[in-house]
């Protein structure tokens, strides 16, 4: 069956050229189209959409304020258009906090240079988005937006009915307390919320050195940085080459480039290699800890699509180090954690809200 998609945007021309686009894949159907924010709702609830195409900057009401009352009335996911620029990465996040799953750039002259990249990424964001966990989508928007208050810790979640085999296997295991000397994170889509959820359940005086993998683009990694370092009480930045490793501290990976980590404590910054998928990616840094830590690292795979990480975890687990996995009920998307499962990689699978306090837990 056709994804079903609203089409939302005030400029004429693009409504045209989004439709255009997604009209071309046989397997998914533009259902309608709305000129801003009001018609937008009007519209979900008249033709039950199974995805939103949305921009933000729109008259009548905005692209945020039409998702937030989109998630209250009907959930739907949501795909948001954004400028690649810091203030587009923080209009972009707020979108993400009111519930939206994902977004793209609105880019006028890659439409005009490289139309079959853009028609390919726009159609493959949209079966993605289709795929998205509604029931968290209605959940995104009562996201924390100060620290969590800090509570005892629970023992690791139970697998929701009907999960795999190797979901329920690895949810068993007792979580280990031990010298950690890293805390790697690692996540794709829906990570932006996952992770502020994640990190403000974490203490100032969190005495374990954390990095944090993000796919994202290099426009959107100093906002996201400083708005988590906002919400959070312990402190986060973008990463820098030559950055130390300290307790209390995050650094998130740039985008467009590589992080990786050394056994005197610093971070090294590379160049994003055109070869690979994903700058940044969670397998390099996954891999560059295990080599440098051994046993000494707790890895989790938060949500995401696609695989990056199991490469990285493996190799961790062949360290001896601790890896966990985001369960499937309370992600966005269940791929990347999912793969970690699946390839039995997993020594705990968790639900998004008791990754924080578990990581209190075994690391204090």
């Amino acid at each position: 069956m056709a994804v079903k998609v609203l089409v939302v945007d005030d400029s004429g021309f693009f409504r045209r050229r989004v439709t255009e686009i997604l009209s071309a894949d046989p397997n998914i159907k533009v259902v309608g189209t709305a000129a801003n924010g009001r018609e937008a709702i009007d519209q979900t609830l008249a033709l039950k959409p199974d995805v939103i195409t949305m921009d933000y900057e729109m008259p009548t009401m905005d692209g945020i304020t039409a998702v937030r009352h989109i998630m209250q009335r009907c959930p739907t996911p949501v795909l948001m258009f954004s400028s690649l620029t810091h203030e587009g990465a923080r209009v972009t996040l707020d979108a993400l906090d009111a519930g939206a799953v994902d977004y793209l750039p609105k880019n006028f002259e890659e439409i005009s240079r490289n139309p079959d990249k853009v028609r390919q990424l726009l159609c493959e964001k949209v079966h993605t988005v289709s795929r998205s966990n509604r029931r968290l989508s209605s959940l995104q928007s009562s996201t924390p937006t100060s620290p969590a208050p800090s509570s005892a810790a629970a023992p690791a979640a139970a697998p929701a009915q009907g999960a795999a085999p190797s979901a329920r296997a690895a949810a068993r295991p007792a979580l280990r307390r031990r010298q950690y000397r890293l805390v790697a994170i690692g996540t794709s889509t829906g990570g932006p919320v996952a992770l502020q959820r994640v990190l403000t359940q974490l203490p100032a005086s969190f005495p374990i050195p954390l990095v944090l993998v993000q796919h994202m683009p290099g426009a959107f990694t100093k906002a996201f940085a400083e708005r988590l370092d906002k919400l959070c009480r312990i402190r986060v930045k973008e990463a820098e080459d030559g950055d130390q490793l300290r307790p209390g501290l995050a650094l998130l990976a740039p985008g467009g480039k590589q992080m990786m980590v050394d056994a005197r404590g610093s971070v090294r910054i590379l160049p994003g290699d055109e070869r690979l998928n994903y700058k940044p990616s969670v397998d390099i840094t996954f891999g560059s800890a295990a080599k440098a830590y051994q046993d000494k690292v707790l890895a989790v795979v938060l949500t995401g699509m696609g695989a990056d990480g199991r490469e990285g975890a493996r190799m961790l687990k062949q360290c001896g180090s601790q890896v966990w996995a985001q369960d499937e009920a309370s992600c966005v998307i269940y791929g990347m954690p999912m793969a970690i499962v699946k390839a039995n990689l997993a020594d705990a699978v968790l639900d998004l809200d008791d990754i924080g306090r578990q990581l209190v837990e075994v690391c204090s």
